[in-house]
């Protein structure tokens, strides 16, 4: 007979899954901000891959805090984000469209993150583990923050876009 998960069991695995998420970011990033024309856009792509490498490091405090080896499991839905963004990158459009459509794909990502760490973060006080929370919510903030960031760049960038 299969073992029973738990909550905890799947609080590990969530975990295992956001670590390649973030990983997999890590490597995404410099693509797009090579690619973006808006310098604002530019350098909010530039300080989240900057970010994003303090949020593995906290991952890996968080893994460390539960007492887990901080080890990855492929994440296919930031594989899945990430190609549509690739895709992007290939198309044949204005600069300013291509932009836009940056934007959205991040949101896409941070949006992603955002549901994973709030989700983490309600686990992590559920099964007691109040170090994790307060270094999970840490990354969660930053997660809202880059997407509020990021939308108020596109009320420019999409203008710009559409004339």
């Amino acid at each position: 007979m299969a073992t029973k998960h738990t909550l905890e069991d799947a609080f590990v695995e969530e975990l295992r899954d956001v670590l390649s998420a973030e990983k997999q970011l890590i490597a995404a990033l410099p693509k797009m901000a090579k690619a973006a024309t808006n310098p604002k856009l530019k350098e909010a792509f530039t300080t989240h891959l900057e970010e994003t490498k303090g949020q593995v490091e906290r991952l890996e405090q968080v893994f460390e805090s539960i007492g887990k080896t901080a080890r990855s499991k492929k994440c296919a839905a930031m594989e899945g984000i990430l190609e549509e963004g690739k895709e992007i990158l290939e198309m044949d459009a204005d600069p300013e469209v291509l932009d836009a459509m940056m934007i959205a794909a991040a949101q896409k990502v941070e949006h992603y993150e955002i549901a994973t760490y709030g989700t983490l973060c309600t686990w992590a006080e559920l099964v007691g583990q109040n170090t994790a929370l307060g270094l999970l919510k840490e990354t969660l903030a930053e997660e809202e923050n880059t997407d509020k960031l990021l939308t108020t760049i596109a009320e420019t960038v999409n203008q710009q876009a559409n004339a």
